[in-house]
């Protein structure tokens, strides 16, 4: 019964961790890595989406905004069959495109003006923070297994 209650809920289930470098580059477009898949129970892996998540901040305080924007998604269905105390490593290439705001895209195209864009971002208080994440869709479990690691992109 316990065990049952376990499964549903993913307690004691599978666990995840993502094997990539901290600091990517923009100029390459993609990360390559694993996904380190271990189980402390046999359990059956149906689907795993790893995605790249930017994290837009600006303003001050009571002002301050904050989006979430997708930059890439890879899905992969998969019929992984985990046995007790088992790890597995899924190697996994992430292409993406950064999103460029206005500022960005000034800068871009006219060089002599970075200096001010990068100016008038630190006044507006402007950051970009990175992740990548990793779901799994574990059969017979009600809740994904999540996991994520902060990047820093340059």
């Amino acid at each position: 019964m316990i065990r049952k209650i376990k499964d549903i809920l993913g307690i004691e289930g599978v666990r995840l961790e993502i094997l990539c470098p901290d600091e990517i580059k923009e100029s390459e477009g993609h990360i390559r890595g694993q996904l380190k898949i271990t189980s402390k129970s046999s359990q059956r892996l149906q689907k795993i989406t790893i995605r790249l998540v930017e994290k837009y901040r600006r303003g001050r305080e009571e002002q301050m905004l904050i989006d979430e924007y997708l930059l890439s998604s890879l899905d992969i269905e998969t019929d992984i069959q985990l046995e007790k105390d088992s790890q597995e490593i899924l190697d996994f290439n992430l292409t993406f495109n950064l999103l460029l705001s206005e500022m960005d895209q000034i800068a871009k195209k006219n060089p002599l003006s970075r200096g001010l864009i990068k100016l008038a971002k630190t006044l507006k208080n402007v950051k970009s923070y990175y992740r990548i994440e990793a779901i799994a869709v574990v059969e017979g479990s009600e809740l994904e297994t999540q996991t994520q690691k902060d990047l820093i992109i340059s």
